[in-house]
């Protein structure tokens, strides 16, 4: 395999363990509120990824590091889940997912800015296109729900992950990429771990299973295991380009539905999937 087919495959895997995301904070938020979900997603995240890092004896990161750390930190450890989470409280998940259609795009522009990637003209045209697709698709299916302030949170997500996503990037290739997040999680630890007791539930009896899986779930796969591969990719394969695989999550995430919660999935989500798929390829092709 060629980097770029390396880069696209671990981006491939981030992206299906990242599409059980925002059902599992849906669920988690039905008990817990979003404060509680991000800081203690974080908390426990950060204690694995400290562990991992004392344990393989990792070099501390220089100031420059340090700086890019934060920056992520705040995209995808802090802002994405927090806003998403709040999203959550008052729009449904298939909805969050229209907004999530657009993260390929913001990472792309992020790579521009942060990374200095040039990706061609063309490339431009078919990450557009696959993001109107998503979009499009989404919204048509969820057609009775008016503007809410859950879209303005997950427009400012949107934007703050894909910032986070193409600095992580970045950073990946000189630190790698479990290190990157792993760094990001225990710079933040202390003050996750505080903020978790400050907005831990006054009653933990009255909370149901479900909700206690949902924040498992997005703790260990959504903000830590994920990013193993997720910036792995990126750092090799290139930010833009693997950036696109996004444009696949809504429809892993329905895959998901119907397989675990049996949900119904119709020929226009086969077409559209596919659609998908095709302006992945050829973005891939012409970045």
């Amino acid at each position: 395999m060629t980097n770029t087919n390396d880069g696209f495959l671990y981006g491939f895997i981030g992206v299906v363990i990242f599409a059980g995301s925002l059902p599992a904070t849906r669920i988690g938020v039905m008990d817990f509120s979003p404060e509680f979900m991000t800081f203690a997603r974080a908390s426990i995240a950060g204690i694995i990824g400290l562990i991992c890092l004392i344990a393989t004896k990792q070099i501390k990161p220089n100031y420059r590091q340090f700086k890019s750390l934060l920056i992520i930190a705040s995209g995808v450890v802090i802002g994405f889940p927090l806003l998403t989470a709040f999203a959550l409280q008052t729009i449904t998940a298939a909805r969050a997912i229209v907004f999530v259609g657009m993260l390929p795009l913001s990472t792309a522009l992020f790579a521009v800015i942060c990374a200095k990637e040039k990706p061609k003209f063309m490339f431009w045209q078919f990450a557009i296109l696959g993001s109107a697709f998503v979009a499009g698709f989404m919204l048509f299916n969820d057609q009775k729900q008016m503007f809410a302030i859950g879209d303005l949170y997950m427009i400012a997500a949107i934007l703050i992950c894909g910032l986070g996503y193409a600095e992580g990037g970045k950073l990946s290739r000189e630190l790698g990429g479990w290190q990157v997040i792993c760094w990001a999680l225990t710079i933040m630890l202390p003050i996750m771990f505080i903020l978790s007791f400050v907005y831990a539930p006054s009653n933990y009896s009255t909370i149901q299973i479900a909700p206690i899986l949902g924040l498992i779930y997005v703790a260990l796969f959504s903000t830590l295991i994920g990013f193993f591969f997720w910036y792995k990719g990126l750092a090799i394969g290139g930010i833009a380009k693997v950036g696109q695989t996004q444009l696949m999550q809504p429809f892993i995430g329905m895959i998901l539905s119907a397989v675990i919660l049996h949900e119904h999935i119709d020929l226009s989500m086969i077409i559209v999937s596919i659609a998908v798929v095709i302006c992945v390829g050829l973005a891939k092709k012409y970045a």
